[in-house]
C-alpha cells in the first residue's frame, strides 16, 4: 500500500471525518442520511494541498489551493457546511447525472457518493492545473470510474455529455450561461452562486415555463468565475489622511460616478441614525442585498489593516462594509450598539453633499425595514435572453441586467402601518 493510500485509511483521518460530519449534523448543514454517509466516506485530506494538517483538512473551513501572481486566491475547496447545503439544494438522488462547474475533486467525490453506483458526475474547470490534480486525487480515492474530469470553459456546451439532472456551480457567477440551461434536464435543478452587486446567494433554480424560478437561497461566498463568464469589479481609490488606501468596489461600470467631491476622504463624517434596529448578532445580508438592488451608487468597501476613513471605527469587525455614492458624496452604512443590546443602523457621510447622501442611505434602510427582513426562498427569478419579467403589481422588484438575461428579486409586501422619519 502506498503512503498516500495508507493515509486515506488512517484511523486519525477517519476519526476527524466522523467528528466533522457530526458537527455538520448538529448545526443542520446535513439533513439527509445519504449526504451524511458521503461525508463519512470521502477523505477530504486527500484533496487538500500537500502539507495541510489533518486538523485543517477536517475543519469546517475553506482550503485555498491556488493563488494568482498578486496573491489572490483563484481556487479553493469550499467549506464542508456550504458543500453539504448545496448538495441538498440540488436534490441529488441515486442514479442522477450531475455536472459540477469548478473542479477540485472533493465535492465531485461527495456528489458521486450521494448519486451512488448508478450515478455519474462530470467535473469541469478552465484551469488545467486544477483538473490534473482533481483527476489524480479522484483516481487515488477510488472515484475515477464515477467522475469524468474535463478541462474547458464551462461557459460553453460540453459535447457528448448531458442532459444533466443537476448542475452545481462552485464558483461565483455574475450571470447564468445559456449552456447550463440547455444542458439541464427539463425537471432538473441548477444550483449557482449568483453575485448581485457584490452580494452572493447560492440559488437553486427549476425551469418554470420560459424562466428559472428559485426554490432555495443560501448566503455564500466563492472565488470568482474565470474565462468568458468572468466579470471584473470596477474600483475607485480613496486616499485617507491617515495613510493607506480605501477601495470602493462597483460590480457594474455604469454605476461608477463621473465625479467625486474633492477631499471626500479627508473630513470628519456627518452622522445620521435611522431608528431601524436589529437584535445583536443578526446577519445584515438581506439589507445588503436590498441596497445592492435598490440604491443607485451602491458599492462595497475594502480597506487594508492600516487604512481607514476619518471616523471609521478602529475595530476591524466594525469597518464600513457597504456604502452608496450620491451626487458626488459618500455615505457608509454603520451600526451602533444600544443600551438594551440591539444595534441601530446609521450613516457616516462624507463630501460637499454629505447631508443629502446620508439621508439617501437612511431612506433606503427604512424602505428595507418596511418590506420585511427575510426573503422567501422563491423570491429570485432569472429570465434568459430577451424574455421579460411580468409586472410586479404591488411588490418591489430589484432588477439586475445581465449579458445573457435578467435576474429579479421580488420583495415581500410592505409592512402595514405608518413609518415616520423620526422613528
Amino acid at each position: 500500500m502506498t503512503e498516500i493510500a495508507a493515509a486515506v485509511h488512517s484511523a486519525d483521518a477517519g476519526r476527524l471525518r466522523d467528528e466533522l460530519t457530526d458537527a455538520l449534523l448538529a448545526k443542520g448543514s446535513i439533513t439527509d442520511p445519504r449526504i451524511e454517509a458521503a461525508f463519512r466516506a470521502v477523505p477530504r485530506h486527500l484533496f487538500s494541498p500537500p502539507g495541510t494538517s489533518l486538523e485543517a483538512a477536517y475543519a469546517d473551513d475553506v482550503i485555498r489551493t491556488k493563488f494568482d501572481l498578486s496573491g489572490t486566491c483563484i481556487s479553493s475547496v469550499s467549506a464542508p457546511s456550504l458543500q453539504a447545503v448545496m448538495i441538498r439544494q440540488a436534490g441529488i438522488e441515486p442514479g442522477m447525472r450531475i455536472l459540477e462547474v469548478g473542479s477540485g475533486g472533493y465535492n465531485a467525490a461527495l456528489l458521486a457518493e450521494v448519486a451512488g453506483p448508478g450515478g455519474h458526475a462530470v467535473s469541469i474547470d478552465i484551469d488545467p492545473d486544477i483538473t490534473a490534480r482533481a483527476a489524480a486525487t479522484l483516481d487515488t480515492a477510488g472515484y475515477a470510474d464515477r467522475v469524468a474530469v474535463i478541462t474547458a470553459d464551462a461557459e460553453h456546451p460540453i459535447p457528448g455529455h448531458g442532459p444533466f439532472d443537476a448542475i452545481i456551480v462552485t464558483v461565483g457567477a455574475w450571470d447564468i450561461a445559456p449552456a447550463w440551461i440547455h444542458q439541464l434536464d427539463s425537471h432538473g435543478t441548477l444550483v449557482v452562486p449568483l453575485r448581485m452587486n457584490g452580494n452572493t446567494r447560492s440559488l437553486a433554480f427549476h425551469v418554470n415555463g420560459g424562466h428559472l424560478a428559485s426554490t432555495s437561497a443560501e448566503v455564500c461566498g466563492f472565488v470568482p468565475m474565470q474565462g468568458a463568464g468572468a466579470r471584473l469589479a470596477q474600483l475607485i481609490t480613496l486616499d485617507p489622511p491617515g495613510g493607506g488606501q480605501v477601495l470602493l468596489q462597483f460590480e457594474d461600470a455604469e454605476a461608477v460616478p463621473d465625479v467625486l467631491d474633492d477631499g471626500i476622504a479627508n473630513a470628519r463624517p456627518m452622522i445620521t441614525w435611522s431608528g431601524v434596529t436589529v437584535a445583536n448578532a443578526t446577519p445584515f445580508d438581506d439589507l445588503y442585498l436590498w441596497l445592492g438592488g435598490q440604491a443607485p451608487g451602491f458599492c462595497k468597501i475594502a480597506t487594508g489593516p492600516d487604512s481607514r476613513l476619518p471616523g471609521d471605527p478602529e475595530r476591524p469587525g466594525n469597518r464600513y462594509p457597504v456604502a452608496i455614492l450620491h451626487d458626488g458624496s459618500l455615505a457608509c452604512l454603520v451600526t451602533r450598539r444600544l443600551p438594551g443590546g440591539d444595534h441601530e443602523y446609521g450613516a457616516h457621510a462624507y463630501g460637499l453633499r454629505a447631508a443629502a447622501a446620508g439621508a439617501e442611505l437612511i431612506g433606503h434602510v427604512r424602505s428595507w425595514d418596511r418590506h420585511g427582513r427575510h426573503l422567501p426562498a422563491d423570491a429570485f427569478s432569472y429570465y434568459p435572453g430577451d424574455s421579460t419579467a411580468p409586472p410586479p403589481g404591488d411588490r418591489t422588484v430589484s432588477t439586475f441586467r445581465r449579458r445573457h438575461g435578467t435576474l429579479t428579486i421580488t420583495w415581500p409586501p410592505a409592512l402595514a402601518g405608518p413609518v415616520t422619519d423620526d422613528r
